[in-house]
């Protein structure tokens, strides 16, 4: 089938470079029957790849038939406006796994899937569509979510098929069950995620609340714009679930995280892309989903994505590995990730039947892996010692294999892991003290949150900047702790300022603002002569004409209760699924790699055997 697939490229190759066009005569006649001139054309290329004559005939017949269904289609969507849409189905249905369907592009996705599942005999609910490395969403339609006529469509099957479930009735309630609990699954990741995220800008305590946090690779946070802080933090939590997806094999889990991911990625500057290797290492991940799902031909700009990650590597790692060997003093761990770079390269460039580039790549990925394999007995050493399996390979391949300095990288990388984690914690703790203290004069968390981090942190910095510019924290706040009190001021109140100086109304006016908060009102009337700025006076004018929200609105405490457990759920799942350890994209056992390294280097290898005994018989 592989070797089908390289002989089939190979010739769509050649016929682009000869430009050929097969559903024109001389190959076509009028009756769009294939004429003599194919033989011709097959004779040709059989002795330019020194292959079987027969074969070869047989393969640009199918190019040719397919070219004329297109063609077609083509202009069938020019009279009508009826899309084709190129639907590849999950590998367990290879009889039949890519074929076209029609539609109309105004048609919403929930229909399209409808359309694919009735056509196919999928259940609607259990299955996801992919079109333009994007999940099709069901509310919009295909024009709105750039869906074209001949576009690629792939689908993911959250359970096995009709025919099979049907032998068991027990078995086939436990695959729909199977697929609900999935499919709940991908819900509660969403929902998991972005609360991490909003933990990161809220203020928690960092012993007793889980949340999300962006280390450089030392270990130590990051201190990143607040605009693109959620949206990364959403790209590698997205990443994580699919990592996990993938570790389990459950690999049509792992495509939607992974575009979630990329998504989200995307949203973050170039700037900061260029500066981390998360983003490449998507990338390949995402190529090798694909790949595991049996869809490679899906995947348009694979060629794109894998020469994007080298380019990446390069940029965070340094030439010849330099940058990377300056910060962590080793580069052996990140080999794998080059590993895994040349064998997609590798399988890629097979596919698009560039022979000598995929011997190349896959050659350099050999020798890598050889470079990169682990004696198992030095592994039983450390743990012997006391490490794990993962920071025995780790450490291994850092110091090229020494056990003695392997056990020395591994114990010194726990104790500055230890130290940057206590004053990682010391530094949050810090900041929820100095958010308490401002909390206490009176601001709001959101104030307090933003003037900190305007202020870098400096606490006596951040109440200038507070008391300089109080309208500005106030009329931004969108923090509901300050939202629900009072808005008619007490005469009490209203006493203690008459009692400072202030004029009764400018009095009543600020504290009706700052709903009942006597510091604040004084303060700001101090630093604008016994009156509010204007800004301030119209916030006023429209608090005193909008009802107040009254306990009774609230939830009841059940529900209240139920949302909190639903989210703990949520959030406990990702909390699961994020590795302990920060290296734990670089460790592998390499088990996969080492069966497709040597699947399609034999694959290469029949084919020059194939080819020299054409040659033989020829002769």
């Amino acid at each position: 089938m592989e070797q089908k697939k390289y002989l089939q490229a190979k010739l769509k190759r050649f016929l682009r470079e000869d430009r050929i066009q097969l559903w024109k005569p001389p190959y076509t006649d009028e009756n769009k029957d294939a004429s003599l001139a194919l033989k011709d054309l097959a004779k040709k290329y059989s002795d330019k790849l020194e292959c079987c004559e027969n074969e070869v005939e047989k393969i640009i017949e199918e190019i040719r038939c397919k070219a004329i269904e297109r063609g077609t289609g083509n202009e069938n969507f020019k009279t009508t406006g009826i899309a084709t849409i190129e639907v590849f189905l999950p590998p367990q249905r290879r009889k039949d796994r890519k074929t076209l369907l029609e539609t109309r592009l105004h048609v919403t996705g929930k229909e399209l899937r409808s359309k694919i599942a009735e056509t196919f005999g999928f259940q609607e609910n259990y299955i996801k569509i992919v079109i333009n490395k994007k999940q099709l969403q069901l509310g919009k339609s295909l024009e709105e979510q750039g869906v074209t006529h001949n576009v690629k469509a792939m689908v993911l099957e959250l359970k096995h098929s009709e025919e099979d479930a049907r032998k068991n009735v027990q078995v086939e309630e436990e695959r729909q069950n199977e697929a609900r609990l999935e499919e709940q699954t991908i819900e509660r990741t969403r929902r998991g995620l972005e609360i991490l995220a909003e933990r990161a800008e809220m203020v928690v305590d960092p012993v007793t609340t889980p949340y999300l946090d962006i280390a450089n690779q030392t270990g130590r946070s990051i201190n990143i714009p607040p605009s693109e802080k959620k949206a990364l933090m959403l790209a590698m939590g997205y990443h994580e679930k699919g990592r996990a997806f993938l570790k389990r094999k459950k690999y049509e889990l792992a495509l939607p995280c992974l575009l979630d991911a990329d998504k989200y990625f995307c949203e973050c500057g170039t700037e900061l892309l260029d500066t981390v290797d998360n983003y490449a290492v998507l990338q390949l991940d995402t190529v090798w989903c694909y790949f595991q799902l049996g869809q490679l031909e899906c995947l348009d700009d694979a060629e794109k994505k894998l020469n994007s990650a080298q380019k990446c590597f390069k940029k965070c790692y340094g030439e010849n590995h330099q940058r990377l060997v300056d910060i962590k003093g080793n580069c052996g761990k990140e080999k794998v990730l080059f590993l895994r770079l040349y064998l997609l390269q590798g399988i890629r460039n097979y596919h698009s039947g560039n022979g000598e580039e995929a011997c190349e790549y896959l050659n350099k990925a050999h020798q890598l892996f050889t470079e990169l394999c682990i004696d198992p007995s030095k592994v039983r050493s450390l743990l012997q010692l006391g490490f794990t399996d993962q920071e025995a390979r780790l450490g291994l391949r850092a110091c090229d294999g020494n056990v003695d300095h392997a056990a020395a990288h591994i114990t010194h990388r726990r104790e500055e892991l230890a130290q940057i984690r206590r004053e990682e914690q010391e530094k949050r703790k810090r900041r929820l003290e100095s958010i308490n203290v401002l909390k206490t004069m009176g601001y709001s968390t959101y104030a307090a949150k933003h003037a900190l981090h305007q202020a870098r942190g400096n606490l006596d910095e951040a109440l200038k900047t507070l008391l300089s510019n109080p309208q500005r924290w106030w009329l931004n706040n969108s923090d509901p702790e300050t939202n629900h009190q009072q808005e008619s001021p007490s005469q009490e109140n209203i006493d203690q300022l008459v009692y400072m100086g202030f004029d009764t109304g400018a009095a009543t006016t600020a504290l009706r603002v700052f709903r009942g908060n006597v510091q604040l009102a004084a303060q700001t009337l101090a630093l604008n002569g016994g009156s509010l700025p204007s800004d301030l006076q119209l916030a006023a004018e429209d608090s005193s004409s909008t009802p107040s929200t009254s306990p009774s609105d609230s939830a009841g405490t059940s529900s209240a209760s139920t949302d909190e457990d639903m989210e703990t759920e949520a959030v406990n799942e990702i909390l699961e699924d994020i590795p302990e350890h920060e290296e734990d994209y670089l460790d592998s056992t390499l088990e996969d790699e080492e069966i497709m390294i040597a699947k399609y280097l034999s694959y290469i290898e029949n084919t020059k055997s194939a080819t020299k005994k054409n040659n033989s018989e020829q002769k």
